[in-house]
């Protein structure tokens, strides 16, 4: 009879055993598939958000071209001028399919590793008026070059001073809070040059933009 219980005491045993073990591997299974949903999760959310962030502006400016050719010691000029008006159309993008980023799975840490620069893009429409000239003093390429880069200096300019690139800067940090929103929302961690984002403030004053 003492056998006998043993036998079945010992069945019982490995029973339970097998069972434990059983539950033990089923938990980490579903353990390994939340990682691994989580972090599928993230990087579909950064996929969604890696795209081209364009804002645009028009800006407007008129100027005067002149040019003075002097021959016989000074004595006598030929000058050439023009009217020049100049509308542009100006984009600032970031390119966020060039954003650089680390997943850690493990600390459920998502660690931004570099943001694109702005990229400045000016396509002026320069139109001459008034055009004046003469055969020793004609407009040549050479003018057309001056005047092109002298538009284009002065339109950097007064991009510094609006708002354009403060516009675009605000358009980004509403695509990087996406992810934030996710990581927040999952538990997990956003980090920058390390630092801990935790809101749209630590965004525009962390990242440096």
């Amino acid at each position: 009879m003492n056998i006998m219980l043993k036998r079945i005491l010992a069945l019982v045993g490995v029973i339970l055993i097998i069972v434990l073990a059983f539950k033990y591997c089923e938990f980490k299974k579903d353990d390994d598939s939340t990682v691994d949903y989580n972090t599928n999760l993230i990087q579909q959310q950064i996929l969604n958000v890696g795209k081209l962030v364009v804002t645009e502006g028009h800006f407007s400016e008129v100027l005067t071209y002149k040019n003075q050719q002097k021959y016989l010691m000074d004595m006598v000029s030929f000058e050439k001028k023009a009217l020049i008006v100049v509308n542009a159309n100006v984009t600032v993008a970031y390119d966020l399919h060039k954003m650089k980023y680390d997943i850690d799975e493990k600390n459920k840490t998502i660690t931004i590793l570099n943001i694109p620069k702005e990229e400045i893009t000016i396509n002026p429409d320069i139109q001459f008026y008034d055009v004046e000239q003469s055969k020793l003093n004609p407009f040549t390429g050479d003018d057309y070059n001056k005047i092109n880069k002298s538009v284009k200096a002065n339109l950097k300019k007064k991009i510094d001073k609006s708002s354009l690139k403060t516009n675009a800067q605000n358009r980004l940090i509403s695509e990087l809070s996406k992810i934030l929103i996710l990581t927040n929302s999952m538990g997990w961690k956003l980090q920058y040059n390390g630092k801990t984002i935790e809101s749209d403030a630590d965004l525009s004053q962390d990242l440096k933009i």
